[in-house]
């Protein structure tokens, strides 16, 4: 799950579709295993796991490939062993970055972050270079068409959600991570189609302009495009207009 909606949303419109969802099933096939490795292949005992299925089946992957995922991730089937890996960076305008990855390869994934926040200007750092900057969240992601603010407001409040705002064309619902799966069992029991995952949420947001936000752009794209990463946050921001004229450019 992207860690600017805003940001996704823009960049999947843009994109092309069979492209775009390559590299999404990727993402999700190795979501599936993970989850289906640490807490089994049981979707009814397993929240990770289920909302790893209910995401795959709503983005209409086939039956047997989730099936094939879950089978390799508990060991029935041989797969690829996936790690969760959490980098931190700063990027241009003295921004800060946490890319959540999955990788059979640490060494190599580090490598190829590391090129990408270079080619941008910034810099693949150690733990702690940006963490401090975020707050640990369960982040749940509703299209702002699916649900009205009425509704989710008082979905939100009863399911112990903290915060709700909206973010382009979504709307944004932060929890405590301890809360996340109770939040989003009652966002599906409503069949309201979501994302949900725990993220980092920018304690205070950072507005780019000019070159910058060019800049933050483009990382954002490289980062979120690369095959291990799995969600991508940061704290910058740029306004309306000038997001208009980069898009126009």
């Amino acid at each position: 799950m992207s860690g600017h909606s805003k940001w996704a949303t823009i960049k999947h419109k843009k994109g092309a579709t069979d492209a775009r969802r390559g590299k999404l099933f990727t993402k999700l096939i190795k979501e599936l295993q993970v989850a289906a490795r640490m807490g089994g292949g049981d979707i009814d005992a397993n929240p990770r796991l289920r909302k790893a299925v209910s995401t795959a089946k709503g983005n209409q992957m086939p039956g047997d490939t989730i099936e094939r995922a879950i089978k390799r991730g508990t060991g029935e089937l041989e797969g690829t062993n996936y790690e969760e890996v959490t980098y931190e960076g700063t990027g241009p305008g003295g921004t800060m970055w946490m890319v959540q990855a999955m990788t059979d390869n640490r060494n190599r994934t580090v490598a190829e972050l590391r090129k990408v926040f270079e080619r941008s200007t910034g810099a693949l750092g150690g733990g702690g270079t940006a963490a401090w900057a975020f707050d640990r969240k369960g982040v749940v992601v509703i299209a702002h068409d699916a649900i009205e603010e009425e509704q989710l407001m008082e979905l939100a409040l009863e399911a112990g959600a903290e915060h709700y705002e909206r973010d382009g064309d979504n709307w944004l619902v932060l929890s405590d991570v301890s809360d996340l799966n109770d939040l989003v069992q009652a966002i599906d029991e409503q069949h309201i189609k979501n994302e949900a995952a725990p993220g980092y949420v920018a304690k205070l947001k950072k507005t780019v302009t000019g070159k910058d936000a060019e800049l933050c752009l483009r990382l954002y794209d490289a980062l979120d495009d690369h095959d291990d990463t799995q969600g991508v946050f940061s704290d910058f921001d740029v306004a309306d207009e000038e997001l208009e004229r980069l898009l126009a450019d």
